[in-house]
């Protein structure tokens, strides 16, 4: 069973993830031959303040 782990910095809307699952689960059910349902996926949704990139926290986007 493949899964992926998403993590982005934030927070989508429930459309967006929607759409994002859709997306990916196409893309790996064609590559790797698998159906559809064996793909799971999970998304992280985390906070600006827990992530730095260059030493540097992030700011969350105005």
């Amino acid at each position: 069973m493949p899964y992926v782990n998403i993590r982005v910095a934030g927070t989508l809307s429930k459309d967006q993830k929607r759409n994002i699952c859709k997306g990916v689960t196409d893309v790996i059910s064609k590559e790797s031959g698998k159906p559809p349902e064996a793909i799971l996926i999970f998304i992280d949704e985390v906070e600006h303040e827990n992530i730095a990139k260059g030493g540097t926290l992030l700011t969350p986007p105005r």
